[in-house]
């Protein structure tokens, strides 16, 4: 596609993926919709952890500032989403494209990892997936982190989609970067996450798979403890409305809000809180 060149992105990535611990492990795994790339760290024998990107310019590398400190206790599996962003290579036309597509590609991938059940988290879009995937596949999932989620609780903001509306029609890295920028509040961001937001620009993506918020009584259902994280700067949603209906509808959530962080800051903006949730909520009995 023009404007995006391949060589600058798989840089861009590999430079945000070197933050990762020096031990980590890059994994291909062959699933019905083709191979997909799986960033992994921690001791092979520990209980495994999903981790799910958001969507955009996101990828599993953008998990370095939580990777180290979770593989501590688990393995860590983060996935760069099939037919978006990332090293996972789509086969031809048959990426996923329904809900329950997406719920059969997640099977795959931790069939050929050999994980039976795991604990899985994402942000933004990647929680809305593991949210669809804890629904659909309850008895894959023994615990289920959502960071900032979007369209599980709250509908966008309007004023974000306009924002975000030129990027997502003609997406440059000069768009890209003035998006985030605005939504983040002018606040520093890591440079070299912002090249790799800004690589993906253009990038040959399929149509990824959208759809509404989950209905009231499945999540009335969803017996999976459930960690919630919200962003209180996000200007993607109103992050009182999307912990007010999360509590409202989940019969085991946990919420809190990261002060001082906006929803595109995530995950790897404030670390130190981000690992303190996630570790005391995957070691809890």
């Amino acid at each position: 596609m023009a404007g995006y060149d391949s060589d600058v992105f798989r840089v861009a990535y590999d430079k945000v993926l070197a933050n990762w611990p020096a031990d980590h492990e890059a994994l291909t795994v062959a699933t019905p919709f083709g191979r997909t790339r799986v960033n992994a760290c921690g001791p092979r024998d520990a209980p495994a952890l999903l981790l799910l990107p958001g969507g955009g310019g996101a990828t599993s590398a953008s998990w370095y500032a939580q990777a180290g400190e979770l593989g501590r206790a688990r393995r860590v599996y983060a996935v760069d989403l099939i037919g978006a962003p990332g090293l996972s290579d789509p086969a031809g036309d048959r990426h996923p494209r329904t809900v329950a597509g997406l719920a059969d590609w997640l099977d795959a991938v931790l069939d050929g990892l050999g994980v039976t059940e795991a604990d899985v988290g994402g942000h933004s879009y990647g929680a809305w997936i593991a949210l669809q995937y804890a629904l659909r596949a309850p008895g894959r999932v023994r615990r289920l982190f959502l960071l900032d989620p979007t369209q599980c609780f709250a509908g966008f903001k309007a004023a974000y989609l306009l924002r975000a509306l030129p990027m997502l029609v003609r997406p440059t890295p000069r768009r890209v970067r003035a998006f985030l920028e605005w939504e983040t509040g002018g606040v520093p961001l890591d440079p070299d996450w912002l090249r790799l937001q800004e690589a993906a620009a253009g990038f040959p993506s399929r149509r990824p798979v959208t759809g509404p918020r989950p209905a009231a009584d499945a999540l009335r259902g969803l017996r999976v403890p459930v960690l919630l994280l919200v962003a209180a700067s996000s200007r993607t949603h109103d992050p009182t409305e999307v912990t007010a209906r999360a509590a409202g509808l989940l019969p085991d959530v946990e919420s809190a809000v990261l002060p001082d962080v906006s929803h595109h800051a995530l995950p790897q903006g404030a670390p130190a809180a981000l690992v303190r949730h996630l570790t005391d909520f995957l070691s809890a009995s």
